[in-house]
């Protein structure tokens, strides 16, 4: 079984409702966090 985290927002830390897996590549995904902004984040390896 593999592993998955919460992506947490960077700009608050909080949970964002998404969940990545530890085989997950993410490039440009536009993150949308409870401080109604939107980021693009990369994410490689959890």
């Amino acid at each position: 079984m593999t592993k998955s985290e919460w992506v947490r927002c960077p700009v608050c830390g909080s949970k964002t409702r998404n969940r990545i897996r530890e085989d997950t590549v993410l490039k440009n995904y536009p993150l949308f966090s409870q401080v109604q902004k939107e980021v693009i984040i990369n994410a490689e390896h959890l």
